[in-house]
């Protein structure tokens, strides 16, 4: 383990993992100012963390246990197996909808938590990610056109049941869920969105190669949302959800081989060392699907640059550039930043170190 990664997660750890309103509980710090104190996102990124630390941090299992508690404590309306998106400083929830990326990344640390400790001890971590895949594929996967659902509050007859948060596509992960089903449901997930981003990109970002933050019309012809479609008015641009996209899809690339994602994340490489200059100091914190910085975007953001030198990782031809990025990023204080970056950043870090890998 490098040095670096090390000193970052436990700097990391003793700011955002604290202990929830009951007994054994743990939770990832969302907000240190705000009311909301948790998000499913968070707390499946903390649990990814944890697992994939295990092997230089003594406490890692105990610290997982207790994530898996506080999750189960704060399930869904509509399943038990999901949890909802967000709790207040009080620990209670928000609403009782789930987040899908949260419920994605939540199964993923369950199955990374099989292979890491196995599944014979008090708490039978691949039984609990099996439940968590069922109610995913039932609730927050779109059986018609095998999009990703933005949280299981969206059915069958809702007017967003045929738009998608494109980071929510997680390839690798769902190529793990499809050694647990073994009857094709996630190949279709995998294969159809990857048919839609190359499509997206050829149609709205043929320099760039760069994807909006939703697409709404999937069942139509897929297209980029319009301004203040879900949260901004930078919803059919690149930002801040569409910037994990690089991350999502070259850790596919780099533990299967697909030739899909490098043939997606290619072009982003080319455009973002041509529009850079190969200086990462001139990276954006967003941009439009026409590679252009958005206004007043120039500053440093962890969530931008991570991906994109996780993305460079694909091509020996690019570690030049990829030394660059890591030299730029592991020189950021945590102090400086909020959750959302230092997070990303942290598990960036453990696959540009070499330090991820894939459930067995």
């Amino acid at each position: 383990m490098d040095n670096v990664v090390k000193s970052f997660y436990e700097e990391w750890k003793r700011k955002y993992v604290r202990k929830g309103c009951h007994s054994g509980e743990a939770f990832v710090w969302y907000d240190l100012s705000g009311k909301i104190r948790c998000v499913s996102e968070g707390q499946g990124y903390g649990m990814m963390i944890v697992a994939l630390m295990a092997g230089i941090d003594d406490s890692a299992q105990y610290v997982f246990n207790g994530m898996l508690k506080y999750y189960r404590a704060h399930p869904s309306g509509r399943s038990d197996r999901l949890m909802a998106w967000a709790q207040t400083k009080n620990c209670r929830d928000v609403d009782t909808t789930s987040a899908t990326d949260g419920d994605l990344d939540i199964a993923y640390a369950l199955l990374l938590a099989d292979t890491q400790w196995g599944s014979l001890g008090t708490i039978d971590y691949r039984n609990e990610a099996t439940e968590i895949l069922e109610a995913i594929w039932n609730q927050d996967i779109n059986q018609k056109s095998f999009s990703i659902l933005l949280s299981n509050a969206v059915e069958y007859d809702s007017k967003d049941y045929f738009d998608m948060r494109t980071s929510d596509f997680m390839p690798a992960h769902f190529k793990s869920f499809e050694s647990i089903a073994k009857d094709g449901r996630w190949k279709k997930v995998i294969d159809q969105n990857y048919a839609m981003f190359q499509s997206l990109q050829e149609q709205y970002s043929p320099d760039a190669g760069l994807l909006p933050d939703f697409v709404g019309h999937i069942d139509q012809k897929p297209r980029p949302a319009h301004a203040r479609f879900k949260e901004s008015r930078f919803d059919g641009m690149y930002n801040y959800n569409a910037c994990r996209i690089p991350w999502r899809l070259a850790t596919d690339y780099l533990l299967y081989g697909d030739r899909r994602a490098l043939l997606v994340l290619t072009k982003i490489n080319r455009w973002l060392r041509e529009t850079t200059k190969d200086n990462p100091d001139n990276i954006s914190a967003g941009y439009s699907l026409a590679g252009d910085d958005l206004k007043n975007r120039h500053f440093e953001a962890l969530s931008f640059i991570g991906p994109f030198a996780i993305s460079a990782m694909i091509d020996g031809k690019n570690q030049p550039w990829l030394n660059s990025l890591w030299n730029y990023l592991v020189n950021f204080k945590l102090k400086d930043f909020d959750y959302y970056d230092n997070t990303i950043k942290l598990i960036n870090l453990i696959i540009l170190s070499g330090n991820y890998w894939s459930p067995k």
